[in-house]
């Protein structure tokens, strides 16, 4: 009796048991279909709160979020010159619900410095959102007028010309090192960690100068910062006085186009449902009109065309970085 009693109550064990292990597989079946988002989807923001590029972001995440049906939260992570989002990417799960801004300074960075991560390896590219110029600033009341005094005065008093950028490795950083290097100048560089308060130190006297992109636009118009020129192709029809560096002698074109992107080896389903939505969201007048503010436009491609151009970027910011002498030595 008692072992016909052992013997049923192992049966059943393995019954259990058996059941256990079929119930898993389903459980994971059912877990791999939720439907996304069935939550909130978080987008790192690598700049402070408030400047031009968190503002805009900030508001095409709050567009996307209504074809989502789930809210978009913006986070901020400022510093080292815009690249503290690609750690939060490469250690994040690849299931959509953690993605970030690539601005142009995270395909400049390897080549310049020991990083840990990789900006093609390390991502899933979702969609290219719009893109930067950048201009030279000064206060309004300044008596710095043009390129050439501000190169007078790093002639005449060496040592003394402060000028802000958005930190080192930044393209504006570049740029600086590649006008001073053509006429064997010298400044002091005072790197800030995002638009706005880089701005307020120009316009309160704190530094001389200031190299930023366009989210000095709404700064300029007002009358508080002057503009000496700017980094695009051509002139701006907002402000058509200000000259470009090639009218100035120097073969410089610097535009930073920007997008998003999660973790490496997110879904083609899931890639899917977060560029439509941001499209979506992109092309909404709301967003079109604040990146108009800032002298920007949407500039869209999608994930297999910004997959490619991001790789183009890596090159390309690699052989810049060489022509001017910066790559990083060691290993």
């Amino acid at each position: 009796m008692n072992g016909q009693g052992g013997s049923t109550r192992r049966g059943w064990l393995r019954g259990a048991g058996a059941l256990a292990l079929g119930v898993l597989p389903l459980a994971g079946a059912m877990a791999s279909t939720e439907p996304f988002p069935s939550r909130p989807v978080t987008l790192w923001v690598p700049w402070p709160a408030g400047g031009a590029t968190d503002i805009s972001l900030r508001i095409l995440a709050e567009l996307a979020s209504v074809p989502l049906g789930q809210p978009v939260l913006t986070e901020n992570r400022g510093g080292a010159g815009g690249t503290l989002a690609m750690p939060v990417l490469q250690q994040a799960r690849p299931d959509g619900y953690t993605i970030a801004q690539m601005p142009q300074p995270v395909f400049r960075a390897p080549h310049t410095q020991k990083v840990l991560w990789d900006p093609i390896r390390d991502v899933t590219p979702i969609i290219q959102v719009s893109s930067v110029t950048f201009g030279v600033l000064v206060a309004a009341g300044s008596p710095v007028r043009s390129l050439e005094d501000m190169f007078a005065f790093a002639r005449a008093r060496p040592g003394e010309l402060t000028i802000a950028t958005n930190g080192i490795g930044t393209t504006p950083h570049m740029v600086l090192e590649a006008l001073f290097t053509a006429r064997g100048l010298r400044y002091i560089h005072v790197p800030y960690k995002g638009t706005a308060e880089q701005l307020n130190a120009i316009a309160g006297g704190q530094v001389m100068a200031g190299v930023n992109s366009t989210g000095f636009g709404p700064a300029v118009d007002a009358g508080t910062l002057r503009l000496l020129a700017i980094f695009s192709g051509e002139r701006s029809k907002r402000w058509p006085q200000v000259p470009v560096l090639r009218e100035l002698g120097f073969d410089i074109v610097a535009k930073s186009p920007y997008g998003l992107a999660g973790p490496r080896g997110m879904s083609r389903g899931v890639v899917a449902v977060l560029h439509d939505a941001f499209k979506k969201a992109m092309f909404d007048q709301r967003f079109k009109d604040e990146l108009a503010k800032y002298d920007q436009e949407v500039d869209y491609l999608g994930p297999e065309a910004y997959a490619q151009s991001c790789r183009e970027i890596f090159a390309q910011e690699r052989a810049i970085v060489e022509k001017l002498g910066l790559t990083r030595t060691g290993t």
